[in-house]
């Protein structure tokens, strides 16, 4: 197991996210922060915690919880299973910023977006992710990266939240 982020090593990179969100979007006005279940939602809570204290201005956060394709389900659909996003802002004509932990393949993100055009029309979604590992399987590329990390398909990153795990670190660990 080899550590990649610690505590102010993502503290920066998030900092660094928000300022960039905020330069592409000229501003925090119209922005929604939607985090996709489990971590990224904390981490979309960070991001527009940030985001108040740059801007003064409070983003709103919404959560879209995604059932991941499981070996499990594999068998039984073809589709990604998702459960229906419940926000309480409007989406329509907001530009919303998918926030994920770590992205892969990119089905996650795929299925995220899929349950928020379901939900409402938005001018642009946007992908914000703490870490980028590689191996897409669909061409999905984040817009915002905290890090970079290359990595073998034997290997997992692992990202821990304090308010999940009692502490905020990132690492690498061999399958």
């Amino acid at each position: 197991m080899k550590e990649l982020m610690n505590e102010k090593d993502m503290a920066r990179a998030l900092t660094r996210i928000s300022h960039e969100i905020l330069e592409a979007n000229k501003g925090a006005r119209d922005l929604i922060l939607v985090g996709i279940k489990t971590r990224g939602v904390p981490i979309a809570h960070m991001l527009a915690k940030k985001i108040r204290e740059i801007e003064g201005i409070d983003v709103p956060v919404e959560t879209v919880d995604i059932t991941f394709y499981r070996d499990d389900l594999k068998k039984k659909a073809d589709q990604p299973i998702y459960e229906e996003a419940s926000f309480k802002t409007d989406i329509t004509d907001r530009t919303i910023v998918l926030v994920d932990d770590v992205i892969f393949t990119g089905r996650t993100a795929r299925s995220a977006m899929d349950a928020i055009m379901d939900y409402g029309r938005p001018n642009y979604i946007q992908l914000a992710t703490l870490i980028d590992r590689g191996h897409r399987e669909l061409p999905i590329r984040p817009d915002y990266v905290g890090k970079n990390i290359p990595t073998s398909r034997t290997e997992n990153v692992h990202v821990m939240i304090k308010s999940l795990d009692g502490v905020d670190k990132v690492f690498i660990k061999a399958l």
